[in-house]
C-alpha cells in the first residue's frame, strides 16, 4: 500500500476549566462517518512545526499567536488514515496553548474544511474518557491530564 508522507502540527488549546477544544468533522468519501480532534494540520513547505500549529489554529479558530508562544511540542506521533480515498502516514507534533476562554471564529475555515468541519466543543479529560464518539489522538484524555 503506498503512502502519502505529510507533516503536520497540532494544538491542545486548554480553557480556564482544564478543558480541550476539539473539532467534529470528517471525510467527503466516507460521509457517513465524524470524529472529533485537535486544531492543527498539514505543514506548508519548508514551515516549522510551531509556525504551522500557530497558522492552523488562526484558520481553524481565529486565535492568533505568534509560534513562540507555542513552546516546545508535548507530544508526537506517527499516524496512518485515509482521506478522500487517499493513504496518509503523517508526522505530527502537539503544542499545549492555555487560554482563559476563547469564542471560536471558524470565518478562516479554507474550502475543505467547510465542507467537512461540523462542529467544535470544549472537553474534559472525565468527558474524553466516557465518550463513545472517535476522538483522536486517542489517549487524549491523558494527554490533556499531563498538560493541565
Amino acid at each position: 500500500m503506498t503512502f502519502i508522507d505529510r507533516q503536520a502540527a497540532r494544538v491542545l488549546l486548554i480553557d480556564s476549566a482544564d478543558r480541550a477544544l476539539l473539532l467534529r468533522g470528517g471525510d467527503p468519501a466516507r460521509p457517513g462517518l465524524r470524529w472529533w480532534f485537535t486544531p492543527g494540520g498539514g505543514l506548508d513547505e519548508d514551515e516549522t512545526p510551531a509556525a504551522g500549529a500557530a497558522r492552523e489554529l488562526f484558520e481553524e479558530t481565529g486565535l492568533k499567536v505568534e509560534p513562540a508562544d507555542l513552546g516546545e511540542p508535548v507530544h508526537h506521533e506517527v499516524t496512518e488514515f485515509s482521506y478522500e480515498n487517499r493513504r496518509y502516514r503523517q508526522e505530527q507534533d502537539f503544542f499545549v496553548l492555555r487560554v482563559p476562554n476563547w469564542q471560536v471564529d471558524t470565518s478562516g475555515f479554507d474550502a475543505a474544511e467547510q465542507q467537512t468541519i461540523t462542529d467544535h466543543r470544549w472537553w474534559s479529560a472525565v468527558e474524553l474518557d466516557t465518550s463513545t464518539e472517535l476522538i483522536y489522538p486517542t489517549g487524549l484524555a491523558d494527554l490533556l491530564r499531563r498538560a493541565c
